[in-house]
């Protein structure tokens, strides 16, 4: 007898979308998971289905909806070397000894950085600031940099970096160095005096989800325990939490466990607006409500990635720390141009790139691409949009003089950075490591097609290396007249939203365009849906011009379509409206 599991049915009999998948809607448990949870705690079915998708039962479901730091959050000694890495540091405090602290160069790395620097500012002590530029110095400590904050300096500080960097660790001579890190460890670590990392080979955790700003700040509570058994003052660390809910969200963290209580905790504390840096940041995006999760990854943390990805490497860490809000006014001006011509570089790189894509075998388990022209800063983007086009995991490399730098993202099941870190293991590439969903990597030219036969061969073999084996998930069906700004404020309640728990999409049934028109200097596709009554809601379909569904969107006439989208509250001259983000259309 045949014990197979037949597979769900396309939801709304969609095999097929445009952008080729196949819709797939709750099954028959998350259902009854759903209705249970509606009559056992009186909430609306829509929520309720959004939180069976999560599989939260019914008896979790308030305290889900409420999640709170001091009931997830472990006593942080349970991390190997924390307390070591605590007690180092306030040596340092009591023999007023000179502290230096070298950050990555992303989101992670300057809210890690800016964590601690307002922490000792509290305490009175100040830090040098590094944070290495990436086209000359690359990812993490370099022997270079760390010989020199060595020669000046008694204690070095590495932040979201330095797991794997064991010539430039040693290479800080007469100075002490403390690593917290959360990219994946190696079997042999390098010669720090302390490494706090839940990513450790030998680290039992179960706080591997979390980022660097997420491993500082449980660093930052036991150094405020013991200034506290001193009877000293001690920072506010909720005051941090805006810090860390933008680093996990920018940082693609997985938004479960403690983290989702770090955002929903950060999210309110940043709507005080308190930190100039981040204040600047809101006022410069035009952000005309109080920020979501999406804010954070698509709105605040590409403009702090500009400087390190086109400009002066270390913008962001001093946006987010200086406590002058005017110094945070001019740095976010600067960060706000940058972004504008990074998004114009990636722009036309994911042109190229996308063009070969088509011309690739769609077979291959990854999708890479290498160019010559492609700035080291802007890989990671093009890898992303890469993923976001073929559904699989990719890379993206830029070509220089001797060596060749990448960036790679993957997809929720694929552990990209164990990938890449047993490839350099093997000798195929000069260095590598990262995470689950993203990691980075440097080659040698001649073997740049060596290395990535490989990485296709290790993902081949993955047991979960495609998630569109289980389709496009929805959330159920919803009517335009039914899209109203309480509803999706509604559906918060079950959120953050990101990594791990994408937003809800629903699906608007038989609706037809009414309306069309390019913005974004015809970028994005602004439309108007109307389903079976005359009310209509306003949409769009951001990045349009270089789709498939932009082009479909464009030319299908007032033809009935069936389209996926993802909710949000759009706020315009103090008014608030629903608007539909377009993610998927099928024909009606």
């Amino acid at each position: 007898m045949n014990s197979a599991k037949l597979p769900e049915p396309a939801f709304l009999n969609v095999e097929k979308s445009i952008t080729d998948r196949r819709w797939v809607g709750p099954n028959a448990a998350e259902e009854r998971l759903a209705e249970a949870i509606a009559q056992q705690n009186e909430l609306p079915i829509a929520l309720c289905r959004i939180l069976a998708r999560c599989q939260v039962e019914p008896k979790t479901a308030k305290s889900y909806m409420d999640p709170k730091i001091r009931d997830l959050m472990p006593d942080p000694s349970r991390l190997i070397d924390l307390d070591v890495a605590v007690h180092r540091l306030i040596l340092a405090l009591d023999r007023d000894e000179r502290i230096a602290i070298f950050a990555d160069y992303d989101v992670d790395g300057a809210c890690s950085l800016a964590q601690i620097i307002w922490w000792l500012r509290d305490y009175g002590r100040d830090a040098t600031i590094y944070v290495p530029d990436r086209s000359l110095e690359g990812f993490g400590p370099n022997v270079k940099a760390m010989a020199m904050l060595a020669e000046n300096h008694d204690l070095i500080i590495c932040v979201d970096c330095g797991t794997s960097a064991h010539e430039a660790i040693a290479a800080a001579k007469g100075a002490d160095v403390i690593i917290l890190d959360h990219h994946t460890g190696e079997e042999t670590l390098p010669p720090a005096h302390a490494i706090v990392n839940p990513n450790r080979q030998d680290e039992e955790s179960p706080l591997s989800y979390l980022c660097a700003a997420g491993v500082v700040f449980m660093f930052l509570v036991a150094l405020n325990r013991e200034i506290k058994k001193r009877g000293e003052t001690t920072s506010d660390l909720i005051q941090m939490l805006d810090l860390v809910a933008l680093a996990t969200v920018a940082d693609v963290s997985p938004l479960i466990g403690l983290n989702r209580a770090f955002v929903r905790r950060g999210l309110s504390v940043m709507r005080h607006r308190r930190r100039p840096g981040i204040r600047a940041l809101v006022d410069i995006s035009n952000l005309n409500t109080p920020p979501t999760s999406y804010h954070l990854g698509f709105v605040l943390g590409p403009r702090i990635n500009a400087g390190g990805r086109i400009g002066n490497a270390n913008l962001g860490a001093r946006l987010l720390s200086t406590d002058d809000l005017r110094e945070a006014e001019k740095i976010t001006k600067e960060l706000n141009e940058l972004n504008i011509q990074r998004r114009e570089i990636v722009s036309n790189a994911c042109r190229e790139a996308l063009e070969k894509t088509d011309e690739n075998d769609a077979k291959s388990p990854i999708v890479w691409d290498a160019s010559r022209h492609w700035q080291p800063g802007v890989v990671g983007l093009i890898a992303a949009r890469l993923v976001e086009y073929t559904r699989r995991p990719a890379i993206a490399i830029a070509i220089g003089e001797n060596t060749a730098k990448g960036s790679a993202r993957s997809i929720p099941g694929i552990d990209i950075g164990s990938a890449i870190m047993r490839c350099k293991n093997e000798g195929l590439l000069l260095a590598g490591g990262g995470h689950k969903m993203a990691a980075g990597l440097e080659v040698e030219l001649d073997k740049i097609d060596e290395a990535m036969a490989r990485l296709s061969d290790m993902i081949m073999l993955h047991p979960h290396r495609s998630e569109t084996e289980i389709g496009y998930r929805v959330d159920g069906l919803i009517q335009t007249e039914a899209i109203t700004v309480d509803f999706i404020e509604s559906l918060e309640k079950a959120g953050p939203y990101g990594s791990g728990t994408p937003p809800p999409r629903f699906v608007l049934p038989n609706v037809r365009i009414v309306f069309r028109r390019w913005v974004g200097d015809k970028q994005h596709l602004s439309l108007r849906l109307q389903g079976d009554t005359d009310i209509s809601v306003d949409a769009i379909l951001f990045r349009a011009e270089q789709s498939q569904l932009g082009e479909y969107l464009d030319n299908c006439g007032r033809e009935p379509l069936h389209i996926v989208g993802r909710l949000q509250v759009d706020t315009f001259m103090a008014q608030a409206k629903a608007k539909v983000h377009i993610l998927d259309a099928a024909a009606a």
